[in-house]
Parts: structure tokens; C-alpha cells; sequence
């Protein structure tokens, strides 16, 4: 019996479960053109509406990963290949800073990653702050600078898992985006792309990310697990925090100005914490080191050393930017020259009695972000790189009335009063701190790390 579109949407529709055949096909009549619009958006909403097991995620990844090119490497180099992806924050620049420091302990880190739509930017777009700074080159000459280097980051190209673009896009206009076996699939299928042999997800949780309850990132997080195994990877999932913004700088050339800070051993704790965690993980995971402790020791001193700041020197260099740049960039005295700035700032000020941060509302400082040009709304519109927020006053340290908390740069000449206002309603005050201690993982904001 021949398989036909209609009638695979119909099995979905009335609670079937699709067999690995009924997947492959559609997903092949996806990228040759055979599957008309309509019925692609009908598809969608039938899983989003009914799911899928975790097997019918395992078979659904698998045919949109064979859908383009897979990288492939050296033997020599493949237990070395690892990565991470994260669901996403609000200042997350973690990959910045990861990836070299992985690379400075001997891993090898091929990072594809993305442009954001919505009120963040994606690492892509911090990259690009950069000036020269070139997000996509060729599978053989990404090959050359992981046999060289040992770390990339770069964007999705055309020939790489092209059904996750169609679908990507059919999601975003079909009302179907939070749909978890879909999130899962668009994932892992990027991710196993890049033939990693471990790899490490980074799931946020909280009022500032896609997932807000930890049982459902638990859930989720399973199932990413579960998938990663079924295509022959290690895959590890930390869940992490996402209330308040990650480190003290929101926007796309302010995150690269606190990304290098890091790299120079004097960026924010929690950053560097995270940084360590998530790095102790993937060399454990690899078996590169007998603990995660050990692990997050090596991190740390490549922080500390220079050498994951001479990893990040060499990718720059790698992907295009110039040698003078690359100087003024990470000179540590930290003048930034070359990364954007805006012709205005505004400082904030506190107005009420002493006491002391408790949490910054991180989703509605990264709308206000992106609503004065640091994120867009649409596909291939402009951002402003030099746009974003600065936290004076950050979580857990103590506040006074008239001190300032925080910093707008901006545009125009003046900040709209709604943007203020805003603003002034996320912060809130205590009277006495919050223990920013979980799990014994002291301000790295890490949950849970399930494998």
C-alpha cells in the first residue's frame, strides 16, 4: 500500500501513532516539494494537538537530520567532538565563552547556532557585533578550523537539516511553536548534525524563558535525553534558572563586552560558575576527566590562564576578523573601542528604602531591550548591536534610595516614559538576601543535571 500525505495527517489527527515509514515520507515530501502548505501546517497542528511518543520524536529527528548534509570527522578527532545548546535567556552569552574554554582543554566544539526572533538576541547576532566577524563558511573549511583551532560557531546553512527550516518557519505562523516534540526535534536534529559524541542541553526554566515550571523541564528534558540516546549520543540536560538576567549586560555588543571580561578571568561570578559547570560537564561526559569537579577546575584555570582567551583569539582570527580588531577587543584594560556603541544612556535610580535586590523581572527587561532595536520581530531586519541594558545594581547586592540600578543605552535622545516605567516596575527589593546557593552549585543557577 502507498503511502499518501492526506492519509498520514489524518492518523495524527485522530490520535495514531505514526510508524518510522509515515515520518520519513513526509518529512522527504518536506524538502523535494510535494507537500503543499496547507497540508504542512495541517500536520503540525494534528501533533501539536495529539504528540507524539518518544519514539515517534526519535524517528521524526532522525529523517529531518538526513535531510542535508551531516558533518563528518577524522577519527582521530571524533571523541574529541562535543557541544552545547541552550533553550535560551535573557544575557545568555555562555557559548562565547564556553567554547574556547572547552577547546583549551583539548575538546574539539563544532557550535552551530542561531539569529533570534522575538526579545533577545541569538549568539549569532552577539557574534556579529564583532566587525568582520563571518557566520558562514563551508563544512570543509569548518572542518579545517576544528582540526586547527578546535572550536566555530556558526550559523545554519542552506544544505544543513533544511527540513527543520521549513518546519521552523511553518511553526512560527501556524501557532504550533511550544509544541515539545517539535522543540525536541528542531533541536537535536541541528545538533546531531554536527556528529557531536557528547552533548550538553542547557534547558532554562522561569518567568524569562519558554518553559517556566520545573516539572516540565524535567519532562522535557527526558525526552531530550531519550532522543540524543536513540541516535548514538551522550546527551546531558542542565536546568538552570531564568528569572533574572544572566550577568549584568543585556544586548548584543554589551554580551561580547561581558563575554571577553569573562574570558579575561574578571567577569561576573555566576558567568564564570555556569561557564565552569557546564564545561566540567562536557569534559566528564567525554571522558576527558574521572569528576565534574575535575572538570570545572580545568575550565576555571583556563579562565584564568589565557588560554581559553587565546582560543577565542584564534576562532575570531579563523572566522575573519582582523588582527587589529581582535587586539582592541580583548586588550583587558577593556575599552571595547571597536564594538558599537549608542549615542545615549539613561541611569535609572532606585526610589524606596534600603535593602537589598532580590530578582529583576529578566523577561520584561529584555522586551523593553528589543523594543528600543537590540532584537527583531521579523526575519532579516536590522538590529542596533550597541543597544541594550546594563545592570549597576544586580540580585543580591544592597540598594539604596536614589542609587542607580540601571543602565539604558539607547538611540534616541530620550527614553519613552512607558520604557521607564517598565523598567522601574522589574526590579524588586528586600529586605533581607536570597541564599544564591542550588544544589552546592554556588551561583551558577544550575537545578538539576540529569543524564
Amino acid at each position: 500500500m502507498s503511502l499518501k500525505i492526506p492519509d498520514i495527517i489524518a492518523k495524527k489527527r485522530d490520535g495514531g501513532c505514526l510508524s518510522e515509514d509515515d515520518i520519513k515520507y513526509f518529512v522527504t515530501g518536506l524538502t523535494n516539494g510535494c507537500v503543499q502548505d496547507v497540508q504542512v501546517g495541517a500536520w503540525l497542528m494534528a501533533v501539536y494537538l495529539k504528540g507524539m511518543t518518544d519514539e515517534e520524536t526519535s524517528y521524526l529527528t532522525r529523517a529531518m537530520l538526513h535531510s542535508g548534509r551531516i558533518f563528518r570527522w577524522p577519527e582521530s578527532l571524533q571523541p574529541l567532538i562535543v557541544d552545547k545548546h541552550s533553550t535560551g535567556g535573557v544575557g545568555d552569552k555562555i557559548s562565547l565563552i564556553l567554547a574556547p574554554a572547552l577547546a583549551a582543554c583539548g575538546l574539539k566544539i563544532p557550535m552551530i547556532s542561531g539569529r533570534a526572533l522575538g526579545f533577545t538576541g541569538g549568539t549569532i547576532d552577539k557574534l556579529e557585533a564583532i566587525p568582520g566577524f563571518r557566520a558562514l563558511m563551508s563544512m570543509e573549511d569548518a572542518v579545517k578550523i576544528i582540526d586547527t583551532v578546535g572550536c566555530f560557531i556558526m550559523a545554519q546553512t542552506d544544505d544543513l537539516v533544511p527540513a527543520d527550516k521549513i518546519l521552523y518557519a511553518s511553526r512560527d505562523i501556524s501557532s504550533t511553536v511550544s509544541c515539545m516534540p517539535l522543540i525536541a526535534a528542531s533541536i537535536m536534529s541541528k545538533k546531531v548534525a554536527e556528529s557531536p559524541t557528547a552533548l550538553l542541553l542547557d534547558l532554562k526554566c522561569g518567568n524569562a524563558a519558554f518553559i517556566r515550571d520545573y516539572e516540565t523541564a524535567k519532562s522535557f528534558a527526558r525526552l531530550m535525553i531519550n532522543v540524543g540516546h536513540e541516535l548514538g549520543v551522550k546527551t546531558a540536560v542542565a536546568i538552570t534558572k531564568m528569572d533574572s538576567p544572566l550577568g549584568r549586560k543585556i544586548g548584543n555588543a554589551l554580551e561580547v563586552e561581558e563575554s571577553v571580561d569573562t574570558l579575561n578571568g574578571k567577569g561576573p561570578k555566576e558567568i564564570e560558575a555556569l561557564v565552569c559547570v557546564q564545561g566540567g560537564i562536557l569534559l566528564h561526559l567525554s571522558g576527558v576527566v574521572l569528576t565534574l569537579e575535575e572538570g570545572e577546575r580545568l575550565i576555571r584555570s583556563s579562565l584564568h590562564d589565557g588560554q581559553a582567551m587565546g582560543k577565542f583569539q584564534d576562532m575570531l582570527r579563523a572566522q575573519g576578523v582582523a588582527s587589529q580588531t581582535i587586539v582592541e577587543l580583548c586588550d583587558p584594560v577593556g575599552n571595547y573601542s571597536c564594538l558599537a556603541k549608542t549615542p545615549h544612556f539613561t541611569d535609572l535610580l532606585y526610589h524606596g528604602p534600603p535593602g537589598i535586590v532580590g530578582s529583576i523581572n529578566a523577561r520584561e527587561l529584555a522586551l523593553v531591550s528589543g523594543e528600543l532595536g537590540a532584537a527583531r520581530t521579523k526575519i532579516g531586519e536590522p538590529i542596533s548591536f550597541g543597544v541594550g541594558l546594563e545592570l549597576l545594581t544586580p540580585p543580591f547586592e544592597s540598594i539604596t534610595n536614589g542609587q542607580a540600578w540601571i543602565r539604558v543605552h539607547h538611540d534616541t535622545v530620550t527614553l519613552n516614559e512607558y520604557h521607564i516605567e517598565r523598567l522601574q516596575a522589574a526590579l524588586l527589593v528586600r529586605e533581607s538576601p536570597i541564599d544564591p546557593v542550588s544544589n552546592g552549585h554556588i551561583d551558577s543557577r544550575v537545578i538539576e543535571i540529569l543524564y
